[in-house]
């Protein structure tokens, strides 16, 4: 049975042919898929006339600003709540879920006041001792100062609350000041209070009347104020720690710059570190689990499982149970035993690959602008973000003020009717509901471009991702391009022609926009299809059918794997475009058939490569990670007196880990695209040239001795067999 490396080379094309011309990448190039680059171009300005039209119809006011009752704003200077940024609630309990309060709709009046209540107190107890009355008509109706009016018709018409309880704001709005101690509900220490009809009333009545409408706890009232609390404090560590913050992530970039400066020197041995602290960090980490878990084995409270306690925000309370140890030492064994066996069946080929490393590191060295071209990226990458932010933020604050008829009498029949509240006095729905008001509800609209603000948010989405997916693709087409000047260079570094980046970058937008955008769009439709399949399956999250979620899993699966290979072949295809300057489908079929006509060497070295890149970024994210959680746990004597005081010591700690794993990320993306490049080069290398005086090897010394190559090889020696690695020694003929 014939192996897949046995294939003729025909079948994915014939080997490229030896051109006396080529001497890197090519400058006489014309424009390359036109047809998309200017449907790119119409693309920009329909996305620059959307975010016009909703600047034009968007007020962000509608977002940054709560809207009482009167569809005033909060805190809006300029008016007469200026200094009231505060919405409060007159009967919190109407509310029955998070997204009613956030969204305005709660069927109880709503005022902005300047600061929430901070005690219990309810009307009734009020008129029987006035002395409180100042401090309780602050959350009145502006203007009601009439406490001789009958109690019952003041709370009919809502001229007052029924009762305050103590809140704090949060979301700009005054929610009640949850507490959870020991596993109860409390407000201010209380676990009960008296209502506006002096009924004593339990605080967690405040959860029952989420549960009645949203039975899913963690979307009721309840969880958004158990959040509450936890999310003001993070704010409080973020306040505290942002400095240090900043100082770790710095210490990643500076870590990460010399990583890859001295993988020049030293690729080898820093590799062979890289692999033998990881697994020494793994085994250390093993061995504390295991420690850990037998101290508290059989201590009693450390037994209880997991899934007992639940979410808590305190993370110190995980580590007090065995089981979590148990979890953790099993999960570091499982990880270490992996990459055992990815060492032991790939100890050869990681030679292969600590090769290629060392001769990226030296290509970064001789274009040391390329560590900083991610800057660019980023920029960029920011522009869009902000802009796709914007524009949405506009269009979903288009609407106009919606008002609905709000009843405190459930036996109201034109309840939640549209009215107007300039004409609502004179009309007959106060008379047949009395008590009624024309409250402000929520805001949208009738006419045609309201009904189609959910498209423009689409359309806004869209080409959000096509632009985002340009730009890196704009990234890796000139870091492309850059690194094969450098590889085709016959003498290095004296041939590698001057600003290689600038003149690349230069190329990709002159003459190939329309590839790049090409490429991008085919990554952008899939992973829009991804995105609305996500917001299906949550939608959908609560079916019980099993064939549904089967079904949306294996799409979901597939489209996963559609998009990982379209990535892989868009990064293969811009190199072959910065390389010979042809179309998106030219270049991406070439890259394709190169490398099929390698696949033993792109199925291992590339992700052997790519491995020991992870490696790196591990180590260097996790070093980070380790200082960062010694200094904020105050184990660091020296400069103990400089750790700030925090309720939530890994926030910072998780913000600097995964910050750090981005940054070095950012540096090595750099890195692995520079391996990529000259390993393609290398397999054109290997098919065009045979070593000659005509056709010399433009690979650097150290991979010719590795791959047992030489400048004085007789022609067409190297030809053919291009998939497989068992290259001829020198002196040693081949026979057919």
């Amino acid at each position: 049975m014939a192996r897949k490396t046995d294939i003729p080379s025909s079948y994915y094309g014939e080997p490229r042919k030896f051109d006396p011309a080529f001497r890197g990448p090519v400058h006489n190039r014309s424009c390359t898929d036109v047809v998309c680059c200017v449907i790119f171009i119409i693309g920009i300005l329909g996305y620059i006339a959307l975010g016009s039209v909703a600047w034009i119809h968007g007020d962000p006011r509608k977002v940054v600003f709560p809207t009482d009752s009167h569809g005033q704003f909060c805190g809006q200077q300029g008016t007469n709540n200026a200094n009231k940024a505060i919405l409060f609630y007159f009967n919190i309990l109407r509310c029955a879920s998070p997204s009613v309060l956030i969204n305005l709709q709660c069927p109880t009046t709503q005022l902005c006041v300047s600061k929430c209540p901070d005690r219990f107190a309810t009307y009734r107890e009020m008129k029987r001792n006035y002395k409180n009355w100042e401090y309780y008509k602050q959350f009145c109706r502006p203007g009601f100062d009439n406490p001789d009016k009958p109690v019952d018709q003041v709370l009919r018409d809502e001229d007052c609350p029924s009762m305050i309880v103590p809140s704090r704001p949060f979301l700009q709005r005054c929610f009640p000041d949850f507490i959870t101690r020991n596993g109860t509900l409390t407000v201010r220490n209380q676990r009960s209070f008296q209502d506006g009809d002096g009924v004593t009333r339990s605080v967690a009545d405040l959860r029952d009347a989420a549960k009645d409408v949203w039975t899913t706890v963690s979307g009721g009232i309840a969880s958004l104020l158990d959040a509450k609390e936890v999310g003001m404090k993070i704010f409080e560590d973020y306040a505290s720690s942002w400095y240090w913050i900043l100082i770790g992530l710095v210490i990643t970039m500076v870590v990460s710059l010399l990583f890859i400066l001295l993988l020049r020197f030293t690729a080898g041995v820093l590799l062979w570190l890289v692999i033998f602290g990881v697994l020494t960090a793994l085994s250390y980490g093993i061995w504390h689990c295991y420690w850990e878990f037998s101290s508290l084995r059989g201590n009693s409270g450390a037994d209880v499982a997991l899934s007992q306690i639940g979410f808590q925000a305190d993370f110190s309370i995980y580590l007090q149970l065995s089981q979590t140890w148990l979890v953790f030492m099993i999960s570091l064994s499982v990880i270490e035993a992996i990459i055992i066996i990815i060492l032991i069946f790939l100890r050869n080929r990681i030679r292969i690959a600590i090769a290629l490393l060392k001769e990226g590191s030296r290509a970064i060295g001789y274009i040391m602008s390329t560590l900083f071209y991610p800057i660019i990226t980023f920029f960029l990458l920011a522009i869009c973000i902000a802009y796709w932010a914007m524009t949405a933020v506009f269009l979903s604050s288009s609407g106009d003020a919606v008002y609905k008829v709000m009843s405190t009498q459930s036996k109201c029949v034109h309840a939640n009717q549209t009215c107007d509240p300039e004409t609502f006095s004179q009309s007959s729905l106060p008379v047949a509901c009395q008590g009624s008001q024309c409250a402000f509800a929520f805001y949208g609209g009738e006419s045609l471009y309201h009904r189609y603000i959910l498209l423009l948010q689409l359309c806004n989405l869209f080409l959000f991702l096509w632009l985002v997916n340009f730009t890196i693709a704009l990234g890796q087409c000139t870091l492309a391009g850059a690194f094969a000047s450098y590889y085709w260079a016959l003498k290095k570094p004296q041939d590698i022609p001057p600003f290689p980046l600038f003149s690349s970058f230069g190329r990709a937008i002159r003459y190939h926009t329309g590839s790049l955008a090409f490429g991008a769009l085919i990554l952008a439709v899939v992973q829009f299809f991804r995105i609305g399949l996500e917001y299906l399956d949550h939608k959908l999250k609560g079916s019980h059918n099993a064939f549904t979620r089967f079904l949306l899993c294996c799409l979901k699966c597939c489209l996963w794997c559609l998009e990982r290979f379209i990535k892989f072949m868009n990064r293969n295809a811009y190199i072959m475009i910065a390389i010979y300057g042809k179309n998106f489908c030219t270049s991406a079929k070439d890259a394709l058939f190169l490398l099929m006509r390698n696949v033993v060497r792109v199925a291992v070295l590339d992700k052997v490569t790519d491995f020991l890149l992870f490696l790196g970024k591990l180590l260097i994210s996790g070093s980070v990670g380790v200082l960062a959680f010694f200094f904020f746990t105050r184990k660091i004597p020296v400069i103990q007196e400089e750790v700030p005081s925090l309720n939530y010591y890994w926030v910072p700690l998780l913000t600097v880990i995964f910050g750090s794993y981005l940054v070095a990320h950012g540096f090595f993306n750099v890195y692995a695209m520079c391996v990529d490049t000259l390993f393609l080069c290398f397999l054109v290398d290997l098919e065009t040239n045979d070593g000659s005086a005509a056709r010399p090897f433009y690979m650097s010394n150290s991979l010719k001795n590795l791959f047992n190559k030489s400048n004085s090889r007789q022609p067409n020696i190297a030809k053919g067999k291009t998939g497989s690695d068992k290259l001829t020694k020198p002196g040693k003929t081949r026979h057919r």
